[in-house]
């Protein structure tokens, strides 16, 4: 019987090459870090949006004449005649 002949071919990794691996370590703690700032100031900015409109919310309702606010009420106010 023959033996087969094995080729010595590099043995490639399930997993393909990415940038992050042709990148170097310095650089992607940088991107890295970058993206981690630019995800927290929008996270603050967000907040910062719905600290505005509970206020506006609020200053509104402050502000409303009480016709307005007895057409917004519920209770029908012809039982109480």
């Amino acid at each position: 019987m023959k033996k087969k002949k094995q080729h010595s071919q590099p043995k490639m990794d399930d997993k393909p090459i990415t940038l992050g691996d042709m990148l170097n370590q310095d650089l992607m703690k940088q991107l890295k870090g970058k993206k981690q700032e630019l995800k927290e100031a929008e996270d603050r900015q967000k907040e910062e949006e719905e600290r505005k409109k509970i206020e506006e919310r609020r200053l509104r309702e402050k502000n409303k004449s009480f016709e307005e606010m007895l057409g917004e009420s519920n209770l029908n106010w012809k039982e109480f005649k």
